[in-house]
């Protein structure tokens, strides 16, 4: 039997920041030698927001070089864009001809974000979810690496195989069941200003996140900046202290040292000692990233012929799948 497949992707929205790396990119590069990996840049579904249309296309590019800065190998993996591969638009629109309207509202995410744009909601908004599980559905993956917060969009995908395979593909299923990769540490980084809340690309603070790209005086400023407590003596676990237990975490992952190691360096610790620890860490860890992606962006042509190969490598996949699913649904082929 061949490798597993793992599918994933990252929206076209500002840079990449801590929570990114730590949660998302760092464990497929750590991992995808392990499995056949499809990643892309998810450019549909950055217009279910309101967005930049000048920026869109730059946004894209950088995130696919980002993915390869941070360790992103071809020999394991494929790197191409959504909107690239019609397949993804196609297929989207024939789930959502098969997804209850009540499965959306349910959503939690589209919840949250409706209320921001208020009237102007659009329907992407809602529907995108389907998307997501097009997406997915279309490389057949085994695997999705998910944070917690996704695990709701799986379960979706996951409700929408069992419907459409039950309604269609009853004695030869189509579409295959993924199932959640979820890491055990680092894959929920919080604010640098609200340690309770997510860290986002989408939070209005450029204080709150650490950005892949950010220089060392942004990186220095941000943490000198960042919200702490009045408690000498740092620990891990405290519910009372969201933030202490944000700052060592992200100090353990990108330094690699051990829970209990960080924990023993930093019980007696102040901040005013510890946080020109962090700082040094985190801009030694990001330099090779930097220097990676100064690299690459020079040479675009490099990335263009990276993106190029990997659409033709996933229209082959896509373009299988789609068909399978047409034929379910009693489509005539073209001839």
């Amino acid at each position: 039997m061949g490798k597993q497949r793992v599918l994933s992707g990252v929206q076209p929205t500002g840079n990449l920041h801590l929570g990114n790396y730590l949660g998302a990119i760092r464990n497929w590069v750590e991992i995808q030698d392990q499995y056949d990996n499809f990643f892309c840049v998810v450019d549909l579904h950055a217009i279910t927001v309101p967005h930049n249309p000048a920026t869109l296309a730059a946004d894209t590019y950088a995130i696919a070089a980002l993915y390869l800065a941070c360790g992103i190998d071809l020999n394991h993996s494929n790197i191409f864009v959504q909107s690239h591969v019609s397949a993804h638009s196609e297929l989207a629109w024939l789930l959502n001809c098969i997804t209850p309207l009540n499965w959306l509202q349910d959503m939690i995410q589209f919840k949250e974000k409706a209320v921001k744009q208020g009237e102007n909601v659009g329907a992407g908004l809602l529907i995108y979810p389907v998307l997501m599980a097009a997406d997915i559905l279309l490389y057949q993956a085994d695997k999705v690496p998910v944070g917690e917060d996704q695990k709701q969009h799986l379960e979706l995908t996951r409700d929408i195989v069992n419907r459409f395979n039950h309604q269609f593909a009853k004695d030869q299923p189509v579409l295959k069941l993924p199932a959640p990769l979820i890491s055990k540490e680092g894959a929920r980084v919080m604010s640098l200003t609200d340690g309770t809340r997510k860290m986002s690309k989408s939070d209005p603070s450029e204080l709150s996140r650490i950005n892949l790209l950010d220089t060392p005086d942004q990186i220095t400023n941000k943490i000198k900046r960042c919200k702490t407590d009045p408690i000498r003596g740092l620990t891990f676990d405290d519910p009372e202290r969201p933030e202490c237990d944000n700052l060592l975490t992200l100090y353990m992952l990108l330094s690699g040292k051990t829970k209990q190691a960080v924990a023993t360096e930093c019980q007696d610790m102040g901040w005013g000692q510890f946080k020109p620890l962090f700082t040094e860490t985190v801009i030694n860890a990001l330099k090779p990233i930097q220097d990676k992606y100064q690299e690459i962006t020079a040479d675009k042509s490099y990335l263009e012929s990276v993106l190029r190969d990997g659409r033709e490598k996933a229209e082959a996949v896509a373009n299988q799948t789609l068909t399978d699913v047409k034929a379910a649904l009693g489509y005539s082929m073209p001839v």
